[in-house]
């Protein structure tokens, strides 16, 4: 039989309709009745907000292919102007489908608990008496009507700010005819307006949409005019930094001067109001430079994200997930000295099942800690208020040699790692911003501790980041560990960062953008010539990305050669699985539930010998060669097996699992005849946290 050609493009799903695709899926939880209705409310703001990203960065960049004249094309043989036409045609029935969501089930579902949107139509006397008077008082005096003429331009338009265009008649203080004004409004109000109901004798919970009161007395904003129309519109802009680094000296500085320019970059999207009239929508798409397939009409408010509040101002804890405590290994339960339980055994954390709390505590110590001599650490996200960084100064300020990675590309998290890098070079730690033309996503940390008269390396390597927010909302392992061999690999990476000396070879680390793609190609080949030499051949993978055309390719090979295969990718997949003859053995799942899936691990059987890698990498392009992450190994036996029995629980998820299909459709798992409904997160919440 013929071997068949893997590259071609019917086995390849293009990797941003997978990563629409993947925003459906979030949108589902928002549908889904056995969610808490406040938590499904929030899955509908993820997904606004999912999509607002993806318009910023993905279309944006697709957009700018598409006017350079770029016509190559992806292993799925789409050319960007194709894959601009497909996103459009997707992007419109996702919109369309949250608003219906959102008007048809959600709001139907809040006001059945007290939980309400009064619309203008529906406002008591007492009620608009008293959004009169908020308006006069806190909205009036900062507003800014701007009537367009030949002396007044159209304003410059904030990325994702909410604002109006109206539409007058008559003629105003200095005679001239009435046409067209935009009314911005301010970032620093509030969306959503809660009724006080001893005022109004509304609820507990009545809310009004700050749009909904502009709207109500837009026209005291132009007396002696009449307001014919008032939409709200929303435009959505480039928000890429680019910063040619070989023309620059100082790359924080440069940085701070590109950051101002975000809010302004190129129109990608324009959102309006569903009763804005032709004339006025074609107006602004001129404006805008847009096209109509930019365009896009909804039924309620333009920045759906703003009801992220309302789970915050709703004390209902009946209509949201019950709480927990993330636990703690038995080990460091009631054992405070980390470096000494580090000194016997391995500790795997798996976030936010069990605390962040240690990783804090382990710097923390080490600050403290006389016979500490020096810490290292990446920092690619960590949160402007950080413990991580307030124990770094700390340590710092102890004079401990303290050297910090800051990774200052860090998508829309720059501002905050430039005011953290700042901060940590006024305590006197050394920071240094990696290394031109790669970003440093590996998650890392160094103790170096003095001990009888040698040094003892103690490290922390992880596959998320080391922000303690996130840690409560995204899963990731982290690995704490005294392996010298181990310990030496991160010496030698944190020397590549910071000094300018070749790569060493490491040992027990892979790394990229030098080892970590060929040893995953290598190991899948292994796989695949065990399979073919009457071996037992397994593979699975855990990732939040799978895109890298070499490795998919690799994967359908193993796969014909009898490997048992199983991905669980979070989101974007290119990789077709069930097609016959080609990858039938290779099973794809996608797991979508209260936590944001984070985790990076490959399992390889290796004839008996089974290899198991936690990591900081995605199986994408930009992690394998333009990124330095790093794949530590699972050495400890009881770890080994814990990590495999956990991987395991996603396997058998038939409750929150998505299933591709070789048509490059997901359906959601169910449980078969006879079987019991199982949640992955839930059994390791029952398994590893403590419910509140």
């Amino acid at each position: 039989m013929d071997t068949p050609d893997l590259k071609q493009p019917q086995f390849y799903i293009n990797r941003l309709l997978s990563l629409l695709a993947f925003n459906r899926r979030v949108l589902e939880q928002a549908k889904d009745p056995a969610t808490p209705l406040l938590e499904r409310l929030k899955f509908l703001c993820i997904s606004s907000t999912n999509l607002d990203e993806f318009f910023e960065i993905r279309v944006a960049g697709l957009k700018q292919r598409i006017e350079l004249g770029v016509t190559q094309v992806g292993p799925d043989n789409r050319t960007p102007a194709e894959v601009m036409d497909a996103i459009s045609s997707e992007a419109h029935e996702l919109v369309e489908e949250q608003y219906r969501v959102l008007n048809e089930v959600l709001v139907p579902a809040l006001e059945g608990e007290g939980i309400r949107f009064i619309r203008r139509g529906s406002w008591t006397g007492e009620q608009r008496s008293w959004l009169h008077r908020y308006f006069r008082e806190k909205l009036l005096p900062i507003l800014s009507p701007l009537g367009l003429d030949p002396a007044h331009p159209f304003p410059r338009i904030l990325n994702k700010s909410l604002n109006f265009i109206v539409s007058l008649q008559g003629r105003d203080a200095f005679g001239r005819s009435g046409g067209v004004a935009v009314v911005q409004a301010p970032r620093a109000l509030p969306r959503l307006i809660q009724l006080p109901s001893d005022e109004t004798g509304s609820g507990a919970y009545d809310f009004v949409f700050l749009s909904s009161i502009i709207h109500a007395f837009v026209d005291e904003l132009f007396p002696g005019m009449t307001v014919t129309g008032c939409y709200q519109f929303r435009v959505t802009r480039n928000s890429d930094l680019f910063v040619d680094e070989e023309e620059i000296d100082d790359l924080r500085r440069a940085l701070e001067g590109e950051l101002p320019q975000r809010r302004y970059g190129a129109g990608v999207r324009l959102e309006v109001a569903d009763n804005c009239p032709d004339d006025m929508g074609d107006y602004l798409l001129e404006e805008f430079h847009l096209g109509r397939e930019d365009f896009y009409r909804v039924n309620g408010p333009v920045n759906l994200n703003r009801l992220l509040a309302i789970p915050d101002l709703v004390n209902r804890p009946d209509l949201k997930y019950t709480g927990f405590t993330p636990g703690l290994p038995q080990p460091i339960a009631y054992q405070p000295d980390l470096f000494a339980v580090l000194r016997e055994q391995d500790i795997l954390l798996h976030h936010p099942f069990e605390s962040f709390t240690p990783v804090v505590d382990f710097l923390r110590q080490a600050a403290k800690d006389p016979h500490v001599l020096a810490i290292k650490q990446t920092l690619y996200r960590t949160g402007p208020e950080s413990a991580v960084v307030d124990a770094l100064v700390q340590a710092a300020r102890a004079g401990k040699e303290v050297t910090v990675v800051v990774e200052l590309r860090a998508r829309f998290d720059e501002e905050a790692n430039i005011a953290l890098a700042n901060r940590l070079q006024e305590a006197g730690a050394h920071v240094v911003y990696g290394v031109v033309g790669y970003k440093t996503h590996a998650k890392m940390i160094l103790v170096v501790r003095r001990e009888g008269g040698r040094l003892r390396q103690y490290v922390h390597l992880g596959t998320g980041n080391y922000h303690p927010r996130t840690a409560r909302l995204y899963t990731d392992y982290g690995l704490f560990t005294t392996d010298p061999g181990i310990g030496e690999d991160v010496h030698k990476v944190f020397l590549q960062l910071t000094s300018l000396g070749r790569a060493s070879d490491l040992q027990s680390l892979l790394q990229s953008p030098f080892t970590l793609h060929d040893a995953m190609r290598e190991k899948v080949q292994r796989e695949r010539d065990n399979a073919e030499a009457g071996q037992p051949g397994r593979i699975i993978i855990k990732v939040n990305s799978l895109v890298e055309p070499k490795l998919i390719r690799d994967l359908y090979a193993a796969s014909m050669a009898g490997v048992q295969i199983d991905l669980v990718v979070r989101g974007m997949c290119c990789l077709r699985p069930g097609v016959e003859g080609i990858s039938e053995n290779i099973r794809v799942r996608s797991v979508v539930g209260r936590f944001l899936e984070h985790t990076r691990i490959y399992y390889f059987e290796n004839g008996g010998s089974p290899e198991l890698y936690g990591s900081s990498a995605d199986w994408m392009e930009r992690n394998f060669f333009r990124r330095v992450e790093v794949a530590f190994p699972i050495r400890d036996p009881r770890l080994r097996i814990r990590l495999l029995r956990e991987l395991d629980a996603y396997l058998r998820d038939n409750t929150q699992a998505w299933l591709l299909d070789s048509d490059g459709q997901y359906r959601r798992a169910e449980p078969a005849a006879g079987e019991a409904p199982f949640s992955a997160q839930q059994a390791l919440l029952e398994e590893l946290a403590e419910e509140m």
